[in-house]
């Protein structure tokens, strides 16, 4: 166990120093190419690692796979804007979050049973088979160049830092997901060692979680268009603040506990709904940059959360971790709050290849 922790931090750590380059990357070349350019590193992150005869191969493999998940994040919520315009933006930005829910719906528990049938090498074949359809999705999608394109990735960071609503924004996220990761993270712990439910069974439990988390972002995103966003973020920021602190503290039951864990996952989908569609437009013309800015976040959020989790559950127990994950969420909605609601653009979407 230590060493997959070792493993997914290196790939966090590679996704968030990458992020800003790959902005660049998609600047200049647009979304499409990025995410044929993420499948590409997935799938060779994927045989690299299936195949690693040692450590340090393995943990080399998951710089790969750490490009790759900087690839495909960054151009995944870009084009929800390039190519969609208004109140689009919003709708296609919710399918684009709450479509990250599907490792857990349907990858893991794929994962569990060809670790134990095969091997856990074996079990690669299943993310492989995502990269693979993200290069084909890559290679077909209209190519076009992504608006504001010439920043570096330097050019990229100092744009955050020099406007106080992206700077604001990042540093809100970061929060977030540090919270939200470090519940993720040790949420299949939680039950096994609080109610000793096989492993097997966490995943069902936890699938759950996720499949409310995949149905509220998909239904959510077209109502959050303009100052609507700013306020639902606040707002789910801080719900989901009150609901740590039952989760982790209150144990009547299994049932308690899923459904304090399904209220958490409907705030968490509503919070990065909200927040992802409040990103567009805070930079003018700096979609791929925010985006980049947002995967970073997340990426250096689970290393922060999971860290720091791990460290207070040690030293006194999840009860303890509730209450300083509410505050972390409690945090996180006033650094939220004076990000400006820029509203989403009405403009023309990429023009489609001849012959589209």
């Amino acid at each position: 166990m230590g060493t997959v922790g070792l493993a997914r931090s290196v790939l966090a750590v590679a996704a968030a120093g990458t992020s800003l380059p790959v902005a660049t990357a998609g600047g200049r070349f647009g979304p499409a190419r990025l995410i044929a350019a993420g499948g590409a590193c997935g799938l060779i992150a994927c045989l690299l690692i299936a195949s690693a005869q040692s450590l340090t191969a393995f943990l080399l493999a998951h710089v790969v796979a750490g490009v790759a998940v900087a690839c495909l994040l960054s151009a995944g919520f870009a084009g929800a804007s390039a190519f969609f315009s208004g109140r689009d933006v919003a709708w296609a930005l919710g399918f684009v979050v709450g479509a990250q829910s599907l490792a857990w719906i349907v990858g893991n528990p794929i994962i569990g049973l060809l670790t134990e049938a095969i091997s856990w090498r074996a079990a690669y074949a299943v993310p492989a088979t995502a990269a693979l359809v993200a290069l084909v999705a890559g290679l077909l999608a209209p190519k076009a160049s992504q608006r504001g394109a010439g920043r570096s990735g330097l050019g990229a960071l100092a744009a955050i830092w020099r406007n106080p609503g992206a700077r604001r924004w990042t540093v809100a996220e970061l929060t977030a997901f540090a919270a939200w990761t470090a519940e993720l993270t040790y949420a299949g712990a939680f039950y096994v060692e609080t109610y000793g439910i096989p492993a097997g069974q966490v995943g069902l439990l936890l699938a759950c979680g996720s499949t409310v988390y995949l149905i509220v972002s998909a239904a959510t995103g077209r109502h959050l268009s303009n100052g609507r966003a700013r306020r639902y973020a606040v707002a789910a920021a801080l719900g989901m603040g009150v609901a740590f602190v039952p989760l982790l503290n209150l144990t009547p039951s299994v049932a308690f506990t899923l459904a304090a864990f399904c209220i958490t996952a409907l705030f968490a989908a509503l919070r990065s709904t909200a927040s992802s569609v409040l990103a567009i437009g805070q930079i003018p013309d700096g979609e791929s940059t925010m985006m980049a800015a947002r995967t970073a976040a997340a990426q250096l959020g689970y290393v922060v959360g999971a860290a720091f989790g791990g460290a207070v559950i040690t030293a006194r127990g999840f009860g303890a971790l509730g209450f300083l994950l509410a505050a972390g969420m409690l945090l996180s909605a006033v650094l939220m709050r004076p990000v400006p609601a820029t509203g989403l653009r009405r403009r023309e979407p990429w023009p489609l290849p001849e012959g589209s």
